[in-house]
């Protein structure tokens, strides 16, 4: 197994008080879940709002309530997050749900299990440099346009707005620049004229007026708008053979994500940024970060269940660019499954 995965400094904190966890971290749980249900969670990105119920629900302590021990991992890109998950170092990951639809046309069965939003959470930021010659998705053409990782959620969502306005993807350059301080300075230095990113990250951008919004899909509204419908995003998906042999520790960590959800939406954009790691504010301060959730909290659902329509219009999404996707036929109803959520509700 590999294990170079990094993980963040708070991963580590909160990892350390919790029990170790076995290599392949199914060894102590089973089909019924046991006391000591251990499990690893690679998130693509544990300081982004949009995968914020991961830490919040470690932060609540929902996880020791429901008798699961978890350790969170962090890539920069949901990318990498999927990766780990398909090459069996974590048992979960926390990552958009689109990633179960492209596994499926190559072979491998991959479920969400909890659906943490129905909004992408996405917004393209134009330079104000650029911001001229960028006024939409149309301006897209001979552009180098910044993405967390290629073959990410914003690579896949950035490649659709702009063949949707008439761009073919080979008419533009995507940019692998990460998130946070990595976007910004891709960003500032003129490497990228725009890109795809979430909060807090653009919160910042904006603050720091080094950047203005393009397409705002942090809102049911915004994603209905840029996408045609709800786009179920940010999730925990996991391969469904181990969910189907462990679904005791399934329905475990679906009663903590749930919990959360009920509970962000019962709290302020502040009371939530009051819970999470003082660094996540990515040195914008306590108010700015509270102003980033704040933006983003439309997107989240209240009780983890897949929107009736989302997986359709993920589905019309990736077919509209992705050749592995056009011609294959798509099982949604095996890319999710909403058993352990109603059962928490």
């Amino acid at each position: 197994m590999r294990t170079s995965t990094r993980i963040s400094a708070v991963a580590v904190a909160g990892a350390l008080a919790l029990t170790s966890l076995t290599a392949c971290g199914g060894d102590s749980t089973s089909a019924s879940g046991g006391k000591n249900d251990k499990v690893k969670i690679m998130v693509g990105g544990l300081d982004k709002v949009i995968y914020l119920p991961a830490m919040l629900t470690e932060r609540l302590g929902y996880f020791k309530e429901e008798g699961v021990s978890v350790q969170l991992l962090t890539e920069p890109a949901g990318v990498q997050a999927e990766t780990a998950l398909v090459s069996g170092d974590v048992q979960g990951t926390v990552g958009f749900y689109d990633h179960t639809l492209d596994l499926q046309v190559k072979g491998k069965q991959v479920e969400s299990v909890v659906q943490f939003s129905q909004a992408p959470g996405e917004v393209e930021i134009v330079s104000n440099k650029a911001a001229g010659d960028v006024r939409s998705a149309k301006d897209f053409k001979g552009k180098k346009l910044g993405v967390t990782g290629i073959g990410s959620s914003t690579d896949f969502l950035t490649k659709y707005l702009a063949v949707s306005n008439d761009v073919k993807t080979s008419e533009f350059t995507p940019v692998a620049v990460g998130a946070g301080q990595t976007f910004i300075s891709a960003l500032q230095q003129g490497s990228i004229q725009g890109g795809m990113t979430t909060d807090p990250t653009v919160a910042t951008i904006l603050d720091k007026k080094l950047g203005k919004i393009l397409i705002d899909m942090r809102t049911p509204e915004g994603s209905k708008q840029a996408l045609g419908g709800l786009y179920p995003s940010s999730s925990l998906y996991m391969q469904t053979e181990w969910v189907n042999s462990h679904k005791g520790t399934v329905q475990k960590l679906a009663n903590a994500f749930v919990k959360t959800l009920k509970w962000m939406s019962t709290h302020s954009a502040d009371e939530i940024a009051a819970k999470m790691p003082a660094d996540y504010a990515q040195g914008g301060g306590k108010a700015l970060y509270a102003q980033a959730i704040r933006s983003t909290l439309p997107m989240f659902t209240t009780d983890g269940v897949m929107p009736a329509d989302g997986p359709a219009t993920v589905e019309r999404v990736l077919k509209a660019f992705n050749p592995n996707l056009k011609n294959a036929k798509v099982d949604l109803a095996k890319t999710y499954t909403t058993e352990f959520v109603k059962k928490a509700g």
